[in-house]
């Protein structure tokens, strides 16, 4: 019994799965989340329902939708809900509420590498959500509240705080995970007053809190948005557009040339990997999330924050980038995101001989995007914080795919069958005994709030997955390009 009603899950052995719980209602375009309305009976929690809407593009050579899953057209607007897969037996269990990533413009909680099982079979209660998404969600539209998507993912988290006793959780004890975007809207959520007495821990996948924008300069892409939609730029012309025409207008605003988004310094904090980030200076973030952890905020929460050691080679193996981009061309896509771009890319290898162009841009842009600004996100916390590294190398694309952003997902969840195979992420024969030895690292975190090495201090020890140890780690050249 939860708020609003009955429900009944799916018994599977040892655990129970609740698919498709309604947290919120249906969302009005640019407002406020509202409660779910209640029901008469018992509903069968046994079908996730839709994801909110957004449009997956092919990708060459692997499979991207056991991680992003299959996209939506938005015609079913009922999406604000969440997946629980629980121990049969749970009584004040851990509790663990993931939020999916992808650019804050694609995702679901259904992707298929992130299902909940084999927490449940540990011992953990395990929560997966919706949010809104692109202009939907992340688009700071005048006449509408910012961070609409945020919003929705501290909605949840409240309905998580009032109802996962009912499964048998302990609302005192809740672990907040993510990757990618959702990483980043954790490491965000992590600073805000608005989600104090939310969770008492967080583990940061690939993320960290750099990747916000002041509400002026995202004023820029409301008023690019609206010139491409033909509408007024504001709340009642956005809501006159439909999914489709929206996704449309996306796709075209993120063409590299499309719109200039760098701020005074002449930086673009996501290096034109999304358009759509959450933004500062209102309500739910009202400082920059690094300049909030050197002021205090969130010391009481419990970090876990990690990436991946060749995380850009998602984007630029699959598609022929890093071996085809030319010198010239790699300086200006690095250039239209930072002002230093040529002393990045020499720091990084270019000109040195046997290093191609897109190599030097690649192992640049994995230091200035993730690693380097989650060190600084780990320096900055106040509170315990350890610091991982993941490390093992994807066999995929000829054995150039390495440890590219996500490939640490089906680790967490073990779920490699997701992704093993011709066209999957980690090849044809990736290690179960990693998975075992990620995924005890993440529920046992849930459970005692700690990890077996030290945390990142003065010390910079970083626990590196394949070894199974930290180690000292110095300071990388991205250091001397990303703004302290």
């Amino acid at each position: 019994m939860v708020e609003g009603g009955a429900l009944r899950g799916c018994i599977d052995g040892s655990i129970i799965r609740y698919l498709g719980i309604a947290y919120a209602a249906p969302p009005e375009r640019f407002a406020l989340p509202r409660m779910p309305a209640a029901w008469n009976g018992v509903r069968d929690m046994d079908h996730p329902g839709p994801a909110a809407p957004h449009r997956i593009k092919p990708f060459p050579e692997i499979d991207p939708s056991p991680l992003i899953g299959h996209g939506s057209d938005g015609n079913d607007g009922d999406y604000l809900r969440l997946n629980i897969w629980a121990p049969r037996d749970a009584k004040s269990a851990p509790v663990m509420v993931f939020v999916h990533g992808g650019g804050f413009v694609v995702g679901s909680k259904d992707a298929s590498v992130h299902d909940g099982s084999a927490f449940a079979a540990s011992g953990v209660i395990c929560v997966a959500i919706n949010y809104r998404m692109g202009i939907d969600g992340f688009l700071p539209v005048p006449g509408a509240p910012t961070n609409l998507g945020l919003r929705d993912i501290l909605f949840a988290l409240a309905w998580v705080q009032r109802n996962i006793d009912a499964f048998g959780g302990d609302p005192a004890n809740v672990t907040v995970f993510g990757e990618s975007a959702g990483a980043m809207a954790i490491a965000d959520l992590v600073t805000s007053p608005l989600a104090e007495g939310l969770f008492a821990r967080a583990i940061i996948q690939s993320g960290h809190g750099a990747m916000v924008r002041e509400i002026e300069v995202s004023q820029r892409l409301v008023r690019k948005l609206a010139k491409v939609l033909r509408i007024a730029p504001g709340a009642d012309g956005f809501r006159s557009v439909s999914h489709a025409a929206a996704m449309d207008a996306v796709e075209k605003v993120a063409k590299p040339w499309a719109i200039d988004l760098r701020d005074r310094d002449g930086r673009e904090p996501v290096y034109g990997i999304s358009r759509f980030i959450p933004v500062y200076g209102d309500d739910v973030l009202p400082d920059k999330p690094i300049d909030a952890l050197r002021k205090g905020a969130g010391r009481d929460v419990e970090v876990v924050i990690g990436s991946n050691a060749d995380e850009m080679n998602l984007y630029f193996v699959p598609t022929g980038i890093r071996k085809k981009i030319g010198g010239l061309l790699a300086r200006w896509l690095l250039g239209r995101s930072h002002p230093q771009a040529k002393a990045a890319l020499l720091a990084y290898g270019y000109k040195q001989k046997g290093v191609r162009p897109g190599e030097a841009m690649t192992r640049a842009m994995t230091d200035l995007v993730f690693r380097w600004p989650a060190r600084q996100y780990a320096a900055a916390h106040q509170g315990k914080t350890w610091l991982y590294e993941f490390d093992w190398r994807s066999p995929a694309c000829d054995g150039e795919l390495g440890a590219c952003h996500g490939i640490e997902m089906p680790f967490v969840f073990k779920t490699l069958p997701t992704v093993t195979g011709p066209r999957g992420l980690a090849g044809m024969d990736p290690p179960q005994a990693l998975a075992e030895q990620v995924h005890n690292l993440w529920a046992g975190f849930a459970r005692s709030g700690s990890m077996p090495w030290p945390e990142f201090d003065g010390d910079r020890m970083v626990y590196q997955m394949t070894l199974g140890e930290a180690v000292h780690e110095p300071v990388m050249p991205a250091a001397a390009f990303v703004p302290e």
